[in-house]
């Protein structure tokens, strides 16, 4: 008898893993640059793309010879899922008296708070692997600092022209024209009320700067703002989880069907995943407990396509 795998032992509960799948939160972003993508295995190599797409091939055919091959395969570092656990807890207090377990009501909140946290945590991964300097070319990459940051207002910082310097340069690597920009909050802030973002909003007719605003002068499909924040383990301090910086990227919108397109990046996610493994009751803690398992991991496949810009404001 074939040994049963970690998966497969577990109880799952169906209802719950459908809420727990389809959590979302407005503050998170991470999926503009790194859309899910089921994978049925917990480890592989990370897909790649090369220069096929641009090369000049010698197509041309004699009569009677053979026809020219060319070979796409796509290989890159490996990846490995990591398995993320966490128990909502219900306690039996707050479980209307007479009742024999929590109703959905309660089970679907503890989902939904467990799913929050393990949201924060993912959310946190990929600003952290999209923020990391060292992982872009030299040319796909800028730090501001002086009166270059999009916070000096006194005529020198020119947010329009870095980010069009940020889309050349994509383009340049991957023939993709960048379609999505994503920002800090603190960015966002100051970006709306810098003079030149001003200057152009009087041929909107509008008076703020939207991020749909923004994405029409950037030329871009959409601009994301990261709201979210993350505490220090004494809950004593709080920091953006994207900082001061922004990263102009082409990402494939939507689920990804072409699997050569040189998009930036996606969170590997292994299929059927997350689950809620059936509720239990602890009687020590008095409380009823769910279970909830992520196995995912998110990752870059393609640098080149993503241009960061590093302390966009001070």
């Amino acid at each position: 008898m074939p040994q049963m795998t970690p998966s497969g032992a577990r109880i799952i509960d169906p209802v719950l893993s459908t809420i727990a799948q389809g959590y979302t939160n407005s503050e998170m972003i991470a999926g503009a640059l790194f859309p899910q993508v089921p994978v049925t295995q917990r480890g592989g190599n990370i897909i790649t793309f090369g220069k096929e797409d641009f090369m000049l091939y010698a197509t041309q055919r004699a009569p009677g010879s053979n026809t020219k091959r060319v070979q796409f395969g796509y290989t890159g570092a490996p990846y490995a899922l990591a398995d993320y656990s966490l128990e909502g807890q219900v306690p039996i207090e707050v479980v209307q008296e007479g009742q024999s377990g929590p109703g959905i009501d309660h089970a679907a909140m503890a989902v939904r708070k467990v799913s929050a946290i393990m949201a924060l945590r993912l959310e946190y991964q990929a600003a952290q692997l999209a923020r990391t300097a060292a992982t872009y070319a030299a040319s796909n990459k800028v730090t501001l600092s002086g009166t270059a940051q999009w916070s000096d207002f006194s005529g020198t910082s020119n947010p329009i022209s870095v980010i069009e310097t940020a889309k050349e340069a994509v383009r340049a690597a991957t023939g993709k024209r960048p379609n999505t920009i994503v920002m800090g909050a603190a960015v966002f802030a100051r970006l709306r009320q810098h003079p030149l973002i001003v200057d152009r909003m009087k041929y909107t007719g509008r008076d703020v700067a939207t991020v749909e605003i923004l994405a029409a002068l950037f030329g871009v499909q959409r601009v994301l703002v990261g709201d979210a924040i993350f505490s220090n383990d004494a809950g004593t301090a709080f920091t953006d989880v994207w900082g001061k910086d922004v990263v102009v990227a082409y990402t494939e919108l939507g689920s990804v069907a072409d699997m050569g397109a040189p998009s930036y990046g996606y969170t590997y996610n292994l299929t059927g995943y997350p689950i809620v493994e059936e509720s239990y009751y602890d009687r020590n803690a008095k409380s009823w407990i769910f279970p909830v398992t992520r196995a995912e991991a998110p990752v870059l496949a393609s640098p080149s396509a993503g241009y960061l810009i590093t302390n966009a404001v001070a």
